[in-house]
């Protein structure tokens, strides 16, 4: 799996149309530091949206995919896409640790997770599975994730 632009199945409402912001490009974000709204997603074109999830992850590329989207957005209704920090530690990017919150979803979910499956998994995997599990987030996703990724 090529993790800078693999979509996943429980996604496939939205791939190809692109009406939301994909995890593979979420993941993008998070990793340079950048809030791309919805509404800048949107005021792009279609080719520009598919060249974002075909966007490589490599260091080098990720920075020239914030100064890309900064450009981009620079014109926009929304202004342009605001800077945060850059993951860092983030719970998705460690491999030998299942966040807490997690661990709470999967067993409300009925899903046994445990260091070892979690250490199996790509970092987009464990992003993915922590973005949908975090609190104040629509989990209707979750269950199609926690099937699709651990099987």
């Amino acid at each position: 799996m090529n993790q800078a632009s693999h979509c996943f199945a429980f996604e496939h409402d939205f791939i190809g149309s692109w009406r939301c912001i994909p995890l593979c490009v979420r993941r993008k974000l998070d990793l340079i530091g950048l809030k791309l709204k919805l509404n800048h997603w949107l005021a792009l074109s279609q080719e520009q949206r598919q060249q974002l999830v075909d966007w490589p992850d490599e260091h080098q590329q990720l920075n020239a995919l914030r100064d890309h989207l900064r450009d981009c957005t620079s014109s926009m209704a929304d202004g342009i896409a605001k800077n945060l920090p850059p993951a860092c530690a983030e719970p998705w990017q460690q491999p030998n640790r299942i966040p807490a919150e997690l661990i709470d979803a999967a067993q409300q979910q009925g899903v046994e997770l445990d260091a070892n499956a979690w250490s199996k998994l790509d970092e987009l995997e464990r992003f993915a599975l922590c973005k949908l599990a975090r609190p104040g987030h629509d989990h209707h996703n979750l269950p199609a994730a926690f099937s699709e990724v651990l099987g």
